[in-house]
Order: C-alpha cells, then sequence, then structure tokens
C-alpha cells in the first residue's frame, strides 16, 4: 500500500491504498487493520490523516470501529441490504446531476423490472402477493396523499423485484424502483389516473398468483408506455404555458 507523498490529499489515497487492500482479498472480512499509530508510521503521515481515511472507509461501509481492550478498525461484513441506501442515494443525485431524460429513465427503470417477471412468477410467495395486494388496497382508500400514493406505488414495485427472490437483482434494483420511481412520480402525479395505475397493479398481481411471466411482463411494458405518455403530455402542457407567458 503506497502513496504519494507530495498529493494535497493524502487521506484520500491512504483511504484508497486500503480500499483497494479488501477488494483483493489482501485484507479479509473481519480482520483488525493496524493501529492508527501503525497506520501513521507506515504512510509517515500524521494520524489526524489516518484518522480522516479512516471515517472515509467507514462511511462507505468497508470498515467498522469498534471499543475497548480488543477495539479498533476492522473490515465491515456488508450485507445487499445495508448497501441498499447508498445505491439508491448515488442513483438519485446521478439523476438528478445528469441531463438524463424521463423517457431514457423510464425505458431503462421498466427494461430492469420487467426482466424480473420470469423469476418473480416463478418464485413468488403469499408474502410477497399479500404486500403487493395491500398497496394496491391502501391506494384504493380515499384521502389517501399524492405522497403516500406514490411512496405505496414504489413499495408495490419493491415487492415485485423482491418477489425474483434474487439478493443480487433487489440490489441492483432498488436504484431503479427506489430513486428512478419517485423522480418519474414527481412528474406525472398531477395527471395520472389513480383507478388506471390500480388496475394495472392489480392485474399484476394476479398474473403473479398465477404464475403467468407472460402477462406480468405485458403489463409492466402497458404501464411503461402510460407513464411516458402523461409525462409528454405534462411537458408539453408546460412548454405551451411557457409560451403562454
Amino acid at each position: 500500500m503506497k502513496i504519494d507523498p507530495n498529493s494535497p490529499d493524502l487521506s484520500a489515497q491512504i483511504a484508497k491504498a486500503i480500499r483497494d487492500a479488501i477488494m483483493s482479498g489482501k485484507l479479509l472480512v473481519d480482520e483488525r487493520l493496524p493501529s492508527e499509530a501503525e497506520l501513521s508510521e507506515k504512510f509517515n503521515v500524521s494520524r489526524p490523516t489516518v484518522r480522516e481515511a479512516l471515517k472515509r472507509l467507514g462511511a462507505q461501509s468497508l470498515i467498522r470501529t469498534q471499543r475497548g481492550a480488543t477495539g479498533g478498525a476492522f473490515v465491515n461484513r456488508i450485507k445487499f441490504e445495508d448497501a441498499y441506501g447508498q445505491q439508491i442515494t448515488t442513483s438519485t443525485l446521478l439523476l438528478s446531476m445528469n441531463d438524463v431524460s424521463f423517457a431514457v429513465a423510464c425505458e431503462a427503470r421498466y427494461a430492469l423490472e420487467r426482466a424480473c417477471a420470469p423469476l418473480a412468477a416463478a418464485r413468488r410467495t403469499a408474502d410477497h402477493l399479500a404486500t403487493m395486494r395491500a398497496e394496491a388496497h391502501r391506494q384504493a382508500q380515499p384521502g389517501l396523499t399524492d405522497e403516500a400514493f406514490c411512496a405505496s406505488d414504489v413499495a408495490f414495485h419493491r415487492a415485485l423485484v423482491d418477489a425474483a427472490d434474487n439478493p443480487v437483482i433487489s440490489y441492483q434494483l432498488a436504484g431503479a424502483v427506489e430513486a428512478m420511481q419517485p423522480l418519474m412520480n414527481m412528474i406525472t402525479f398531477s395527471a395520472r389516473s389513480r383507478e388506471k395505475i390500480i388496475g394495472f397493479h392489480t392485474q399484476i398481481a394476479d398474473a403473479l398468483e398465477a404464475h403467468d411471466a407472460k402477462t406480468v411482463d405485458t403489463t409492466l411494458a402497458a404501464l411503461a408506455a402510460y407513464t411516458n405518455e402523461l409525462a409528454q403530455n405534462v411537458i408539453n402542457a408546460r412548454a405551451a404555458a411557457r409560451q403562454a407567458n
């Protein structure tokens, strides 16, 4: 693990060197890292610089710290569920900070979810179906706020993805469902028909219960087309309003 002593950000270099050692397997899960004093001597930097590097690694969930006589910094065992939040945050930032059109985001989001259809239809459990039907029922409640409806929409599609019973897919699609879906809802919520959305959701749940992957796929395709149509109508209406002013 080597660093450039002339670099203005030594803590970032140290963090990268340790991260690379973790990724390559030189540092193993649950292995104790050298102490701050040892790392300070190894990299020829101050202890505060080492401490800042360890904070960076902790923020990435790569290490954990323990207090006490047997404490110190240890290589963390990351679980898929623990990484969801970072995946969602990163996806949200990428979408908001880059010029990604609604159509491109929508295409990606539903293409990924449609890829889950065969596995979800084959592996769904009673719990997955119960969650989806409970959310569809919730969406039909009078007086449900737009925010609550959008949250229920996300929960419904999260259950569909989880029904594939594949932790890698659930992790990869966390950003697609829980980052893209709210952003798309922000654009389309004022124009969409709740009844139509609930109809799509009910069809999907019915098809999953019947292990009918083809109907799940075609219904998701229809939902994607409807979502794109709504967005285009909203965009056109906003453009017309700007021209009128």
